[in-house]
């Protein structure tokens, strides 16, 4: 039995990672500020599922009894970038330097960080985008206080690797669903399935060029366990579903072909006053096969993706 602490518990991917190390047999100790939430999601504490009721950025690192570290705790609401960019910035790089020291202490066997494609900035083109690609984003723009501080929370990882010989990996994921998102959620996949659930016209406030892979959520939580057990320490991975690329307007007209009601449509209703924490339009085409290389496989597409995030959110109405 290996002993995992994860942060970021109640998360998307981290309710569904806990309750994956679980079914494996293994235990973890989940770090959550929200015990009743967490129990409700997670169940009652028992031998193998401990609670820490904390904030990342206040924890007072420990030496802890832990073989793995998986710090997923972040800002993940794109208006937040823009109206909390502070806050956004601190969560990060506190959080993971709190992180990082229990893992020093603890002399953990692997330690990972959730990162994001964010990283990599902008790009325009189509060209693969591997671990290597630089970025372009604009360090004076308040949005960018989520990609910058990714960046640093990945040197981070990356210098305590080189100074502590900390076995340290990242990886860098797509946008990411499936069951266990929550119903009122902001981000555009939850919009897009909940205009269907309620026989509703998708109506962007963009052309919808912005290109870009997506990965269901079990297939997120295999990548993460892949690189904490192959991965390389100091190295960092993208983790997407290459065969689900496209833009924003084609994944509204996937979901309204597949899920919709017979009079809904897309419809474009540019609005830039409503844009407030949008990235810029972005062509995010991310080259897995690093990761594949260590064994690892997509298994559920995007069409399948709509179909079980659909499905689970109907029985949350």
């Amino acid at each position: 039995m290996e002993k995992f602490l994860v942060t970021g518990a109640t998360g998307l991917i981290g309710q569904s990672l806990v309750k994956k190390i679980l079914e494996d047999g293994n235990s973890v100790i989940a770090i959550v500020r929200n015990k009743e939430k967490a129990i409700n999601i997670l169940g009652n504490e028992n031998d193998n599922l401990k609670y820490i009721v904390n904030d990342v950025t206040t924890l007072t690192p420990e030496k802890m009894d832990v073989d793995y570290i998986i710090h997923g705790a972040s800002q993940t609401s794109s208006k937040a970038f823009v109206n909390e960019p502070v806050e956004t910035a601190l969560t990060a790089i506190k959080g993971t330097i709190n992180m990082l020291e229990i893992a020093r202490l603890s002399s953990v066997k692997g330690f990972v960080y959730l990162s994001s494609m964010e990283v990599y900035g902008y790009p325009t083109t189509d060209e693969k985008i591997d671990e290597s690609h630089s970025t372009d984003i604009n360090t004076m723009s308040a949005r960018s206080s989520y990609p910058e501080s990714k960046r640093m929370c990945e040197n981070l990882c990356a210098s305590y690797f080189s100074e502590y010989a900390l076995p340290a990996k990242v990886i860098r994921l797509t946008q990411t669903f499936g069951p266990g998102v929550e119903y009122n959620d902001g981000r555009v996949f939850a919009e897009f399935a909940r205009c269907v659930i309620e026989k509703k016209d998708i109506v962007l406030k963009t052309k919808g060029e912005t290109k870009r892979s997506y990965l269901y959520v079990d297939d997120a939580v295999n990548a993460i366990l892949t690189v904490t057990y192959k991965g390389t320490s100091g190295e960092s991975y993208n983790a997407a579903n290459e065969s689900s690329y496209c833009t924003i307007y084609e994944m509204a007209n996937l979901v309204i072909n597949n899920f919709g009601d017979i009079n809904t449509k897309v419809l474009i209703e540019e609005s830039p006053n409503e844009l407030n924490g949008y990235a810029p339009t972005l062509h995010m085409n991310l080259d897995t096969s690093k990761l594949r290389n260590l064994g690892w496989t997509p298994k559920v597409d995007l069409t399948e993706s709509y179909r079980k995030l659909i499905e689970s959110l109907k029985e949350k109405m």
